[in-house]
């Protein structure tokens, strides 16, 4: 298959005025293929050459105005030569095959019932495995979609959709207005489906009959997060909303984690919870739904011109996803949980030699496989910090009102980094452009140090920043002294706003009164850089951190510590020391979440030697231990602790993690409980089982009778991560064929699930030899089964817990080999990701 080039994508778009994609898809045709037929209306505005996309797994025909073409599709497309100016009209019939790794339409058969369930995913160049199109972001066109499926089937698509009368098994969806191709979506199957109306439109909640009882306990507040986001843009954007009906599916084995298809959005179905979840995850959760439906305006309704300007979908959402949560929901902590379990994952990919700019320029992006990687944590995570570093500089009035003027613009049209610029521009006298360039159109993290000092006048004291870098900062600092009474909890004395500017030069700042014990910059988390402590500071945190009164400034300062272990100025075991200290006081389970995270994944596993490692995890089960005694039931009429319901899961999750020894999980796996709760739900008892396998406790057996208790698809996964994570040579070899051998048979999700299950810490001495293995075996099934399970292998088998240097040298010999981009950009990271880790340990 061959990609697209943005010269390729701007010659076509000069020549091409598209029209109408009239598609007809045929469902019944068994399990390997269906039909898809296609015709598109299109206007050429000169005499010209150019090609249709499509790749399927037989060609039909192609007939252009009448004229059949050669059907002969090299690498995916189907020339057409010789157009006259004009308008035409090309059809094209073909047998496409279903997926099983989340491209195109995935066919998905629920092992709990036997049914079948299908969607389309074909951002952001993957139409043609469903259509054939002119399959650019610039060529919109109304799309008319009628469907053939099994009677008894629901079918969805971007309009409203209707079974046709007299016509059993066929449907219709009402035409759409011009859209993307990549935005064009189907979803078709015995769907259980709970519907309303809100603001004159249909809503709709679509999930697999097996789960139909747990969307069904959830739908109440689904749907009320739904209309109270639905509400919040319509308060804010001028724009109402641009489609007719809005749907949410809840499909197996997605890839991300949702597709912003016009009307039809569509979300990995995990998020309809079978198993205990904490209210963090509830609000994670309707962050998505938040960010999909920004998504209407940003993205579908303006879209981008090409992949060079994808923070213009992915960083607004994600911005407008975590504020309009806020705004409109119960849930006004939104950004503590961006600030600990979101950000990061900017900061890390910016600190990578794969970094680019939130706003690349276009040269940058030259094709559709370079756009694909830049779907990152900087596109999200660094673009929705630039976003709200904008807002803090501009003021939300200001900001909006530039939001506004460019949906009026440019609606149902497409934009740049320019445009939108520009429309910023008419709503404020400040400089956007030149912001943006700092902003935008550079990479790295900036690192701000407090330097604290006596002022030169008695009774003040000077705050002085260091700054390294290359943009300017609009921030807080927060100035905390120890309440006499109580020297471990701390109190706001003042929070300054500070522009630092760009480099060279020092930002100094007079304030009165002696210098506070603790000068936190970035406090309340507006910017995006690495903030350091001064010494003093510093030991205030490690005495009082938990003293901090608002979680959002103390998911900075562990933010702040998590940067320091990675950059090698602050101990591992001094973080662990840290978390043991004051995570059994914290009250918002989003800090508990991403500290305990951070603290078992990354510092017992990698950053620690292998000889730390068990005391490692003895601290994090003893910390584990100490919260689930805080979050105790009480008794009768006595408070529980803030937040105790979800901390306490958090808790036991990672009791179960760092646990060496068996006794005490085999005493709850029997007792089907955690003493004082809760109970073992389906998600607890494999993850008990799962740990008891790797420390060699329950085998093949045990594993068997909870998959036949848990016969659907999770417990299906579960079943295969825990027989990848048995411990003898014959069990990794059986998983190691499945994973790399021939046969390709795993879906993208039991993939995943079987590389999770296969590298375990604890099994060193029998995985060492598939760390030579992984460079010959991972780039070959990427080669054969394509750019997500290219992803899937890298960042799921990547032979993490090896970390030695002669594992690094053996991937960046094999680096040099790797070709396919897909591939070739994960594992470099996985690479960096390993030297820094070698890094911090002093190797």
């Amino acid at each position: 298959m061959s990609v697209l080039t943005r010269d390729e994508a701007q010659t076509r778009a000069h020549l091409l005025d598209v029209h109408r994609y009239t598609i007809d898809l045929d469902l019944t045709r068994g399990e390997q293929v269906y039909g898809s037929t296609t015709r598109i209306s299109f206007t050429a505005r000169e005499p010209g050459a150019t090609f249709v996309e499509v790749r399927p797994a037989a060609l039909g025909r192609a007939v252009l105005d009448g004229q059949p073409l050669d059907t002969t599709a090299e690498d995916g497309r189907i020339r057409l030569d010789a157009l006259e100016a004009g308008p035409h009209e090309l059809l094209v019939e073909a047998d496409m095959r279903y997926s099983h790794t989340g491209e195109g339409m995935h066919r998905f058969t629920d092992p709990a019932d036997g049914l079948s369930y299908l969607y389309t995913q074909v951002c952001q160049s993957d139409a043609p495995l469903v259509f054939a199109c002119f399959d650019q972001p610039d060529l919109k066109a109304e799309f008319a979609v009628t469907v053939t499926a099994p009677e008894g089937w629901t079918v969805l698509g971007n309009g409203i959709s209707t079974p046709v009368e007299g016509s059993p098994g066929r449907w219709e969806c009402a035409t759409t207005p011009p859209i993307s191709t990549y935005l064009m979506a189907v979803v078709a199957g015995p769907y259980h489906s709970v519907r309303t109306e809100h603001a004159g439109l249909p809503f709709g909640l679509h999930v697999r009959r097996s789960l139909a009882e747990h969307l069904d306990a959830d739908a109440a507040e689904l749907l009320d997060i739904t209309r109270r986001c639905f509400d919040r843009y319509h308060e804010i954007f001028d724009e109402p909303y641009p489609f007719d009906s809005y749907d949410q599916a809840f499909v197996p084995e997605f890839n991300s984690g949702a597709m912003e298809n016009p009307g039809l959005v569509t979300f990995r179905d995990e998020f309809i919870h079978r198993s205990a979840v904490t209210d963090t995850q509830r609000q994670s959760r309707g962050m998505v739904i938040a960010h999909e439906m920004a998504h209407m305006w940003f993205g579908d309704l303006v879209t981008l011109r090409w992949w060079d300007d994808i923070w213009l979908n992915e960083s607004f959402a994600e911005y407008m996803g975590f504020q309009v949560l806020a705004d409109a929901t119960h849930w006004k902590g939104t950004w503590t949980d961006f600030a600990v379990n979101r950000k990061g994952w900017g900061y890390d990919a910016d600190q990578r030699p794969s970094t680019h700019p939130v706003a690349p320029a276009p040269e940058d992006v030259p094709d559709t496989a370079a756009a694909r990687l830049n779907f990152d944590g900087i596109s999200y995570a660094k673009g929705a910090s630039a976003l709200r570093q904008l807002v803090s500089w501009l003021g939300p009035k200001n900001f909006l009102a530039g939001i506004n003027a460019h949906f009026a613009r440019h609606r149902f049209g497409n934009a740049t980094l320019a445009d939108f610029l520009d429309s910023l521009a008419g709503s404020t006298d400040r400089d956007v452009h030149t912001w943006a360039g700092h902003w935008l159109r550079t990479t790295g993290v900036d690192t701000l140090t407090p330097e604290p000092a006596a002022g030169s006048a008695p009774g003040t004291w000077q705050l002085g920043v260091r700054h390294d870098g290359s943009r300017p900062h609009r921030l807080l600092a927060g100035c905390y002294d120890r309440a006499p009474a109580d020297p471990a909890r701390l109190v706001l004395r003042d929070r300054v706003e500070i522009d630092v500017p760009q480099p060279p030069g020092t930002t100094a700042v007079t304030l009165p009164g002696p210098r506070p014990d603790l000068v936190l910059l970035n406090d309340h988390d507006l910017g995006y850089a690495k903030v350091r402590l001064d010494a003093e500071s510093w030991t205030t945190v490690r005495e009082a951190l938990s003293g901090l009164p608002d979680p959002l400034s103390r998911a900075v300062v562990w933010n702040a510590a998590r940067d320091m272990v990675r950059d090698g100025e602050l101990a591992p075991a001094s973080y662990l020391e840290t978390a043991a200290a004051h995570l059994p006081h914290e009250s918002d389970n989003a800090v508990v979440q991403g500290v305990l995270a951070f603290a078992r994944t990354w510092v017992a596993d990698r950053y620690l030697p292998a000889a730390r490692r068990p005391a490692a995890l003895a601290t994090l089960h003893a910390l584990s231990r100490e919260l689930l005694d805080r979050t105790a039931p009480v008794a009768s009429g006595a408070a529980q602790p803030p937040g105790a319901t979800g901390i306490r899961l958090t808790a036991v999750r990672h009791h179960i993690a760092s646990a060496t020894e068996p006794g005490g999980l085999e005493a709850w796996r029997a007792a089907g409980t955690v003493p004082g709760g809760p109970e073992l739900d389906p998600e607890l008892r494999w993850l008990v089982l799962n740990r008891l396998v790797v420390l060699g406790a329950a085998g093949e057996a045990d594993i068997r009778a909870e998959a036949e208790r848990d016969p659907g698809a999770t417990g299906r996964e579960s079943a295969a991560r825990c027989r990848a994570a048995l411990p003898g040579a014959e069990a990794k070899e059986a998983a190691w064929q499945a994973l790399f051998g021939p046969a390709d048979s795993l879906s993208n999700y039991l993939f995943a699930a079987t590389a999770q299950g296969f590298w375990q810490a604890e099994h060193l001495d029998v995985l060492q030899p598939y760390g030579e293995r992984f460079f010959t075996d991972a780039p070959a099934v990427a080669e054969r089964r394509g750019d997500s399970l290219a992803q899937f292998a890298v960042h799921y088998g990547f032979p993490a817990p090896l970390v030695d240097n002669g594992l690094l040298k053996r991937g960046e010999a094999a680096l040099a080999a790797v070709r396919q981009p897909a591939f070739r950009r994960p594992l470099a990271d996985q690479l960096d990701d390993l030297r820094r880790a070698l890094a911090v340990r002093g190797d």
